[in-house]
């Protein structure tokens, strides 16, 4: 039987791209989804379940360790994003932000909070399996085949199961440029996503676009001239000081990355013939 390893190491089936697809897809429609069944301090706070998820499948399947001073920068992190949704609720008690639901349910919490959840598994799956593509040194097909996967899974989805709101919205120029901006901020995502994943992994990711929540305060601010509460500013600074101690200690943990490297590189040398040789034969019984 042909060994996983040897197998990832000389091709990556396009069946696996097709699921790492659908995985991706139906994670982004999940956490969408989970907005019309509860509420969104709920989304905010079960979406977290992303970063242990992605620590303990990194842990799990990449062998990545971690000291202490990252489960602490975790933290921070985790509790500078609890503090916006303390902000939330403050501001919706005093009614700064009456037109949000923050803090009251959807017409199913149970449901949202299960689809919440779901999504922010796949999420983790989606990213700790790019995140080993990449490192394997397949940006660009990863980048490729994701993009042609995702849109062809994404177009089935929506003319299922999205056709007839499709039908009933009225194209204007209104309505096409959110669309038209939307897919332009993924576009940029998603190619800049490998390179984070290259140079930092998928738990750094996953911290990083905690600051989403703590971006959307500017937009509140000076798009839509809402009032913010002040523990928002507190909750940013937190959740940037999270990462300062996440991703710090730089050089010493590189040169740690070094020596396992360089410990994986003999050892895949010393393995590479009968790596090869397991490869070839395989493709022979197949030929």
């Amino acid at each position: 039987m042909l060994h996983l390893s040897c197998w990832l190491e000389h091709e990556i089936k396009w069946y696996f791209y097709l699921m790492l697809a659908v995985a991706d897809v139906e994670a982004n429609f999940l956490v969408v989804k989970a907005y019309q069944y509860t509420s969104l301090t709920s989304v905010m706070l079960l979406d977290c379940w992303s970063i242990p998820s992605v620590i303990l499948l990194t842990w799990l399947f990449l062998n990545t360790k971690y000291r202490f001073r990252k489960f602490v920068g975790v933290a921070v992190c985790v509790a500078g994003l609890v503090l916006v949704v303390f902000s939330d609720v403050h501001s919706r008690d005093r009614g700064t932000l009456p037109h949000l639901k923050y803090g009251s349910g959807g017409n199913d919490p149970v449901k949202g909070d299960v689809l919440v959840l779901t999504g922010a598994m796949l999420y983790a799956v989606s990213n700790v399996s790019e995140e080993f593509i990449v490192k394997k040194g397949g940006r660009v097909e990863l980048m490729a085949m994701l993009g042609l996967f995702g849109a062809v899974v994404g177009s089935c989805q929506i003319s299922i199961f999205e056709r007839n709101k499709l039908k009933s919205i009225h194209w204007t120029v209104s309505a096409v440029l959110p669309f038209l901006g939307y897919a332009i901020a993924m576009f940029l995502f998603y190619s800049t996503v490998p390179f984070v994943l290259k140079l930092s992994g998928s738990t750094m990711l996953n911290l990083s676009l905690l600051t989403s929540d703590m971006w959307a305060v500017l937009i509140r601010t000076f798009v839509y001239h809402e009032k913010v509460d002040w523990m928002y500013f507190i909750a940013f600074g937190m959740v940037g000081v999270g990462l300062v101690i996440y991703s710090g200690g730089a050089k010493e943990d590189h040169g740690e990355a070094q020596a396992v490297e360089g410990i994986e590189i003999a050892e895949r040398q010393k393995d590479e013939g009968e790596c090869d040789g397991q490869y070839m034969n395989s493709n022979t019984r197949h030929n």
